[in-house]
């Protein structure tokens, strides 16, 4: 019950992230945590609590969100190119734009895209970790990063310009 109470509200906030409905995510939690005490002994302490169950918790988000989609249109390797890393680590937008207005912006990027940009960004993993979690190959996550944050940048910029004038 510790642990529950430790890391409940925590959880629930990640699994809002992706879905949108309250009981939804309420419900994700509960069977994220039902799987995390069951299997239990998979836990290898290589990372805090909190970082694996965090882990089932987008995992359970994921099946879900596919589960509603039915159906996931698969990238080939070879239609992906290679980004500039440079190009990927600047994320710098106008200062006129708001947490609001990026939230609201990544929510409108196409599934593919989404997902990649919310682990990144706002979860924090590594592109090892996105293809784990996301079972894409890392070169197709750099892709998928790259090319979210460049419809990313242009919904923000046409946001600033409604905003000025």
């Amino acid at each position: 019950m510790q642990l529950y109470n430790q890391y409940c509200n925590g959880m629930l906030i990640v699994a809002l992230r992706f879905v949108k409905d309250t009981m939804e995510a309420e419900d994700i939690v509960q069977e994220a945590f039902i799987k995390a005490f069951t299997k239990l002994e998979q836990y290898k302490a290589e990372v805090s609590f909190g970082a694996w169950l965090k882990r089932i918790v987008i995992n359970r988000c994921i099946d879900v969100l596919k589960s509603k989609k039915q159906r996931l249109i698969e990238l080939e390797e070879h239609h992906l190119n290679v980004v500039d890393a440079d190009y990927e680590n600047d994320w710098n937008i106008d200062s006129e734009i708001t947490i609001v207005d990026v939230k609201i912006a990544i929510e409108s990027l196409p599934e593919k895209y989404k997902y990649v940009v919310m682990l990144y960004l706002m979860e924090g993993y590594d592109h090892k970790e996105i293809s784990e979690i996301l079972n894409i190959s890392e070169v197709a996550s750099r892709t998928q990063l790259s090319r979210g944050k460049q419809k990313l940048h242009k919904e923000l910029k046409i946001k600033r310009n409604v905003k000025r004038s």
